[in-house]
């Protein structure tokens, strides 16, 4: 296969992921600033950190853009062994942090394994598909396939539930396009349904989320969910504007990571809210059309699960700052405080670049 000299990327996908890089950063000073003040004297501490994280990110996402993603290919199993190890090494030397082992400290830098486990597992499956793309509709293949992501489904949700949604999530929306038969799926469903069941029981703090999104009121931990839906109710159309945030001031817990929408309301309106989601979907379109115009199914792949995730993500975050689902601790892309989440999140960027570059 070859490529013309002149690499074109998708920049209508450019413009909107740097417009939503900046609108993110410029979010997270106003949500994070009190917060920073008042633990470490810094009302820049989390902003500084977090463009550290997406400088390094950026870089790496222009470093894989220009690189022909088909080399991924003789990496793609190295790359899910890898992130098998290091969800097992979290669970022997992770550092806990809010009574949950999620991060490996390398030095004075620590990562979130998981974060790198969603981009190694849509490499690993776009891979594993294309392999097999001639059996892909019969059962025994595709049951072999989604075998095959439980170890690294397993050991990332005995800390992180949500994560393991998402991974799970991905990899049922790849194998879901790549496969020819549908109605197999509904057996994949009541599957996972099982499987989320087992995970449900196996601590009781998860059923305990069920009770409170249920009745918020009644639970002292459901104190978090309330002053989120407050922050929505006083924004209004336009809200109050930008920093003017009142339930930013401790009101809503650590306000810069899963609930930062709920500020984005209060402080911007519906308008403004309006403004960030026409950004992912703009991001969300743009994955679907590289999809369906890419030179391969390798590369269609890529941008499939990417696409997914994105979904998933943005979904779940905003379903549970309105209360639409119980609390699982999702961030939204580019916009919660997170350093590991925005550096792999933009490397994936640079993947879906890398085949848009190859689309004729």
């Amino acid at each position: 296969m070859t490529q013309s000299k002149n690499r074109k990327f998708d920049y209508t996908l450019l413009t909107a992921l740097f417009l939503l890089v900046i609108t993110g950063l410029v979010i997270l000073y106003s949500t994070s600033a009190y917060n920073g003040d008042v633990k470490f004297h810094d009302s820049f501490y989390y902003l500084k950190k977090q463009v550290f994280a997406t400088l390094l990110g950026i870089a790496g996402m222009f470093v894989v853009a220009n690189m022909d993603y088909h080399v991924w290919r003789h990496f793609a199993v190295l790359g899910y062994l890898t992130a098998i190890l290091l969800s097992v090494a979290v669970l022997f030397i992770g550092d806990e942090i809010n009574g949950s082992k999620r991060w490996l400290s390398l030095g004075p830098l620590s990562f979130q394994p998981s974060e790198f486990a969603k981009v190694a597992l849509i490499l690993f499956l776009a891979q594993m598909v294309t392999r097999n793309v001639r059996d892909i509709g019969k059962m025994r293949t595709m049951l072999k396939i989604m075998l095959m992501i439980l170890p690294v489904v397993g050991l990332v949700g005995a800390s992180n539930l949500s994560t393991a949604i998402i991974i799970l999530g991905i990899g049922v929306i790849l194998i879901f396009v790549a496969s020819p038969k549908y109605g197999q799926f509904i057996f994949m469903g009541l599957l996972g349904v099982g499987f989320m069941a087992v995970f449900l029981a196996l601590e009781s703090y998860r059923l305990e989320r069920l009770a409170i999104w249920r009745n918020p009121e009644a639970y002292e931990k459901g104190y978090q969910t309330l002053q989120g839906l407050y922050a929505i109710g006083s924004g209004g159309l336009f809200g109050r504007g930008l920093g003017e945030s009142i339930q930013k001031l401790g009101f809503v817990p650590e306000a810069q990571n899963d609930m930062i929408f709920s500020i984005i309301c209060e402080e911007l309106g519906l308008f403004g809210a309006g403004f960030v989601l026409i950004l992912f979907l703009i991001l969300i379109w743009r994955f679907f059309v590289i999809a369906t115009h890419a030179a391969d199914l390798f590369g269609a792949l890529i941008a499939t699960g990417a696409m997914g995730h994105m979904m998933i993500q943005v979904i779940l975050n905003i379903a549970v700052v309105t209360n639409t689902i119980p609390n699982t601790g999702i961030t939204l892309p580019f916009i919660s405080y997170g350093g590991t989440s925005v550096m792999f999140l933009l490397v994936e960027m640079g993947l879906v670049l890398s085949v848009s570059s190859w689309v004729k």
